[in-house]
């Protein structure tokens, strides 16, 4: 360990990415560690994002990657950070390969793990005909025939939203659940059935969704599946570096950032997913951005006394 980062940038996604981008700009000597974990990989195409409507996640991370080679000071490191800790002027990083990088402020872009549920036949469709996004998805399942899988206060407002993008919804609570006559009401102005028993499994051929399967053995045929999956983190990299999380709607464990993306750890800061309260790809590129330019005027302010944090 010879170098001292100015910024450690953990995670190669949308948000670090575009954090590195910036901090290359504003000639920050930055290291970025990519774990090769970003969430949407698992979507053949990225939905919504400006300039890269329908191309690919691995599309979007290449030409991402290929920018930065334009910055000499922006390194990049394939692996894991598997320990963290503060050091003496700063954090230090251990990756799994036993390289310990050291550096003066670290960004958090590690994303969250999705938590779909635990149904058989659910893994080869995540991210295509089963996902947890109508605004990444919908488009794609427009006027097929289409299900939410939910319970308790989201149950109504996932169904309602998938009537944006089809006339034939059905909403399915995976048991007894309790509705309110104004619920009911709002279920059948919009025309979507409610079910209530049991889901055992999905079926598919040839990776599309034909059915879901009920425990009594009875099958609702649907195209595509709109479920909850729970956000949470991968690693304890930000409760080893002393920053602390805050229970969300969608996240049990995101971490806490104020304004300017700053943790309660002042010089760790996060951006994307793992601290948003509603995860997309636009909002993650422009968090990236932003806490990019807080952290150069941070280390302006240690190294000339620039004002920080900014009025």
């Amino acid at each position: 360990m010879s170098q001292q980062w100015e910024c450690a940038v953990v995670g190669a996604g949308a948000a670090g990415l575009s954090a590195a981008l910036v901090l290359g700009r504003a000639r920050r000597q930055v290291v970025v560690i990519d774990a090769g974990h970003q969430s949407n990989r698992a979507s053949p195409t990225i939905g919504g994002l400006l300039g890269y409507d329908q191309r690919s996640p691995a599309e979007l991370y290449a030409q991402g990657r290929s920018e930065l080679e334009a910055y000499p000071s922006v390194e990049f490191r394939t692996g894991e950070v598997v320990r963290g800790s503060s050091g003496e002027d700063g954090y230090l990083l251990d990756l799994a390969d036993g390289e310990t990088l050291s550096a003066r402020r670290v960004l958090l872009a590690t994303g969250m793990n999705y938590n779909p549920p635990d149904l058989p036949g659910i893994g080869e469709l995540w991210g295509s005909s089963v996902f947890q996004c109508p605004f990444c998805h919908g488009w794609e399942m427009r006027d097929e025939r289409l299900a939410a899988l939910a319970s308790g206060e989201e149950a109504v407002h996932a169904a309602l939203m998938l009537r944006g993008w089809s006339d034939d919804v059905m909403l399915l609570t995976d048991g007894p659940t309790q509705l309110d006559s104004e619920q009911l009401r709002m279920l059948q102005v919009a025309k979507v059935e409610v079910d209530q028993r049991r889901v055992a499994e999905l079926a598919s051929t040839e990776g599309r969704l034909t059915a879901v399967v009920f425990a009594d053995g009875d099958r609702l045929e649907r195209d595509g599946l709109l479920v909850e999956a729970p956000l949470s983190q991968r690693t304890r990299l930000a409760e080893q570096l002393g920053a602390a999380c805050t229970p969300g709607p969608l996240a049990g464990d995101a971490l806490d950032v104020d304004q300017i993306h700053r943790t309660n750890a002042p010089t760790v800061f996060a951006a994307g997913d793992v601290c948003t309260k509603q995860p997309h790809l636009a909002g993650a590129i422009a968090a990236g951005s932003q806490a990019a330019m807080i952290i150069v005027q941070s280390l302006l302010s240690d190294d000339f006394g620039l004002p920080y944090p900014p009025a």
